[in-house]
């Protein structure tokens, strides 16, 4: 049996790495908590995949819900055209005039999005990717690697706020270009988001056009800086690295024609990401003091490569991760480690991780942050025993608390993503959206649990006697598990 101290450190460590501490209590998981950290980063790697799959079954790629989107599109933008009137009948329409009809409506009479068929794709298919991305942290015992997941997705953000093709395709995104590789290469990583059609789309990389292009001479357009900017300023290097405005410009003229195909074609297909040598400027490029060579999209991941490799890349993932994991400002020795592990592994992320949690810098109580709106939602899903969601009427009050907590869910409001600092979410206002939330999650809490066992299991020896005496003394099972939200140490990561 575990003893007191090895379950403290168990909750503790389940708070910290994953997303909190399940219905049914820290359970084994006391027995070697370090161990079972590191069981589920192995069992990632053996399955090829970091999270379990079975609840994406019904979800498409990215292609599939683009050519969606683009035939709503074309629906719609045909739906609105005004009708064109008969030569043979009056100029002005007479009641029950007959007009041009699509899919069975009168295309110039205003269109609500619930009477198109098709026209709910970007919303219907957030919602599906919402409950999928729910269900993923509500399966694993801990969830470290799930907590990797939602740190490089925000590392990478898009926003689905930017319009209805990058709000359809935002959980693709993840699924596509952030899974696979979360315990993967860095630079593989890097080369999937920056050619996901997502990214391209957010960033208005498909705008950019080489002025020295055929494109380029044609339609007198130029470079979107955009996307090379944020590569250099956010997903790579870090802001002070030593880069300059040339470098931009440069990389930005690399990664011209990388763009998303609208159509099909025998060498493309709809939806994916192609390399446009139309687009492209000609000529060899150089950043950072490097020379890359004329040689089509080749050019543009050659200086990807060299960018994953370089040594303030593996400064600045090594403070965000100490940073996201720890405190607002992290032990340097902490950085250091996992700096050097970046380097050392050319990127291995599954190895950074590992240094993550096998450093004693990681495990200090008195070095702590609170968690942020998803985190908060997901630990108080689980510790009330939720395994899944899978219709619309279980997703929207969620997503409507992380709104209200100013989370909302792939929507930043820029490029760099949420802010991971304790003062972005710690104010009256944000305190406040948090008590609705946990109001929300004791009222629609399943089973019967009596909330002091409730916080029993899911805090155990971390719990204070004021938590105790407060969740004890409620009024009802739904005010006692709001209480036991709000109490301090559930709100500690």
């Amino acid at each position: 049996m575990a003893s007191e101290r090895d379950t403290r450190l168990a909750v503790f460590a389940v708070n910290r790495f994953g997303l909190g501490v399940k219905a049914d209590g820290i359970g084994g998981l006391a027995d070697d908590i370090r161990e079972r950290l590191r069981e589920e980063v192995r069992a990632g790697l053996s399955a090829g995949t970091p999270a379990p799959q079975g609840g994406d079954s019904g979800l498409q790629t990215s292609a599939a819900l683009f050519r969606a989107w683009r035939e709503q599109e074309d629906f719609l933008r045909v739906a609105r055209m005004p009708v064109r009137p008969d030569p043979g009948q009056p100029s002005t329409p007479q009641p029950g005039t007959p007009g041009l009809r699509v899919g069975g409506m009168e295309p110039n009479k205003p269109v609500g999005p619930l009477r198109v068929p098709g026209s709910t794709i970007p919303q219907t298919t957030y919602l599906a990717e919402v409950a999928a991305r729910m269900g993923y942290g509500l399966m694993p015992d801990i969830g470290f690697v799930e907590r990797l997941v939602i740190f490089w997705s925000n590392h990478f953000a898009i926003a689905t706020s930017k319009g209805g093709q990058v709000k359809t395709l935002a959980g693709a995104f993840e699924r596509e270009a952030i899974r696979p590789d979360v315990l993967g290469r860095f630079s593989d990583m890097l080369l999937a988001v920056e050619t996901h059609p997502a990214m391209l789309m957010y960033l208005d990389n498909q705008q950019s056009v080489g002025p020295q292009s055929q494109a380029g001479k044609k339609q007198r357009k130029g470079l979107n800086e955009n996307l090379a900017r944020e590569i250099l300023e956010l997903h790579t290097l870090g802001v002070g690295s030593g880069y300059s405005q040339a470098d931009v410009t440069s990389l930005a003229r690399t990664i011209t024609g990388w763009t998303v195909a609208y159509n099909d074609s025998p060498n493309r297909v709809q939806g994916r990401f192609i390399f446009s040598a139309y687009q492209h400027e000609p000529g060899d490029h150089s950043v950072l003091g490097t020379s890359y060579r004329a040689g089509g999209a080749v050019q543009g991941q050659m200086a990807l490569l060299d960018l994953a490799r370089h040594p303030a890349t593996a400064r600045h993932v090594a403070r965000k991760l100490a940073r996201h994991f720890t405190a607002d400002v992290p032990d340097p020795k902490l950085v250091s480690r996992l700096e050097r592990s970046f380097i050392d592994t050319d990127g291995d992320l599954a190895a950074v991780s590992l240094t993550l949690i096998e450093a004693p810098e990681a495990w200090r109580e008195e070095t702590r942050k609170p968690r942020l709106p998803y985190e908060f939602l997901m630990a108080g899903l689980r510790a009330t025993g939720r395994s899944g969601l899978d219709k619309s009427n279980a997703v929207n009050p969620l997503l409507s608390a992380l709104n209200a907590m100013g989370q909302g869910l792939w929507d930043p409001s820029g490029p760099n993503g949420f802010p991971d600092t304790t003062d972005a979410w710690i104010s009256a206002e944000g305190m406040t959206s948090r008590l609705e939330t946990a109001a929300m999650l004791g009222r629609q809490a399943p089973g019967a649990r009596n909330p002091n066992d409730v916080l029993a299991g899911v805090l155990g020896p971390l719990a204070s006697k004021e938590t105790r005496v407060a969740v004890s003394r409620a009024d009802s099972r739904a005010q006692g598990l709001a209480l036991l939200f709000m109490a301090p140490e559930f709100q500690w990561r």
